[in-house]
């Protein structure tokens, strides 16, 4: 079961371009440009009516600005991924391309408002100038902010805080996996030979690297191995649908995903929808790609009289925790409860397995 390396804390940070193709990163200065350009006009006008007022006028320039200059930040950030840039210079290079893409993407769209009459007055106190300065300062700093931030949470630190996410996933899973093999050594050695080496195999992606990303169908494996160790220790009241919506092999194969994101679902759905019931229950496992969203809805029963009220989060937090982390807020992780059902519904960009 092939994993992917993670990138190293030099790679990583060899990427001076901040991530202007994540969703977290656009918010946040599409946030702080239209707060600095609101707070920039009242400062500038007698009254706050009047400041509200060429704000309006101006947010047309700030919008696309900021969004052309992200759009094409995106793709400079991607070309840079396919190289090795540990070099100094290239960071500087990356840095001055930062000030360069705003300064000039600002300073075009200044030029061209300003050159239509009858927009001219609502734009005679900006000029070419004064936009590209303005447009390479906020790129200059957020790029210093989006950097420092990066540093801030470096691979070693998210490695840390990983390790220790995915240690708490581990005792009772461990506990179970072998009641189940001890269950069966002396009654049906063969089969109690296949879970060991089931077993095995979950051992060995648990001990990996918690950076590492695996593929769908790497993952969707691990969970069947895990499926059929406690289909031993459950029997028939375990019973498990898969259903694929818009996922071809070729998704399957080429969609990313942090190792171990999908099987502390199926876990919890197990420990606490199949265990405490005295018949058959019916797990329920949907799969769904949706332009460049992959989405996996992990369906069980709901047993409140049996369960603690508050039943297992941990698995849920881990996973939250993990998606932040790594996706920022790009990814999604909901639960909720109707009809004697409990249902996880998990959300994460498409991210194709280089090639």
């Amino acid at each position: 079961m092939p994993l992917s390396a993670a990138p190293s804390t030099t790679d990583r940070l060899a990427i001076a371009i901040p991530d202007c193709c994540n969703l977290g990163v656009i918010f946040r200065i599409l946030l702080v440009v239209n707060l600095a350009a609101l707070i920039g006009m009242l400062l500038h006008s007698s009254t706050w009516r009047q400041g509200i007022t060429e704000f309006v006028a101006i947010s047309v320039v700030v919008e696309l600005s900021c969004l052309w200059s992200l759009f094409l930040l995106c793709g400079a950030r991607r070309l840079m991924q396919r190289g090795d840039f540990a070099d100094s210079a290239w960071t500087w290079t990356q840095r001055a391309v930062c000030a360069a893409i705003p300064a000039l993407v600002t300073g075009m769209i200044v030029y061209l408002f300003g050159s239509v009459t009858w927009l001219a007055s609502d734009f005679a106190h900006m000029t070419v100038s004064k936009g590209v300065l303005t447009g390479a300062l906020l790129g200059i700093f957020f790029q210093h902010y989006f950097e420092l931030r990066t540093r801030a949470f470096s691979p070693a630190l998210v490695e840390a805080r990983l390790q220790a996410l995915q240690a708490r996933i581990r005792p009772h899973f461990f506990f179970n996996s072998l009641n189940a093999v001890l269950s069966l050594i002396r009654a049906e050695p063969r089969r109690a030979e296949a879970t060991l080496e089931d077993l095995a195999d979950l051992f060995r992606v648990l001990m990996s690297d918690p950076r590492s990303m695996t593929t769908l169908e790497s993952e969707i494996l691990l969970c069947k191995q895990y499926l059929s160790i406690e289909k031993v220790r459950l029997g028939d009241r375990l019973q498990v649908s898969w259903h694929n919506d818009n996922i071809n092999e070729d998704v399957m194969r080429k969609a990313q995903l942090p190792v171990l994101l999908l099987q502390p679902l199926v876990e919890n759905a197990v420990h606490y929808g199949v265990e405490p019931a005295t018949e058959s229950v019916p797990v329920q496992i949907h799969l769904s790609r949706s332009l460049e969203r992959i989405e996996i809805v992990v369906v069980n029963p709901y047993h409140p009289h049996l369960m603690p009220a508050t039943g297992n989060h941990m698995a849920l937090a881990n996973i939250r925790e993990r998606l932040a982390l790594l996706y920022d807020v790009e990814a999604q992780l909901t639960t909720t409860i109707a009809h004697g059902l409990f249902e996880v519904r998990l959300r994460f960009p498409y991210e194709k397995r280089a090639t």
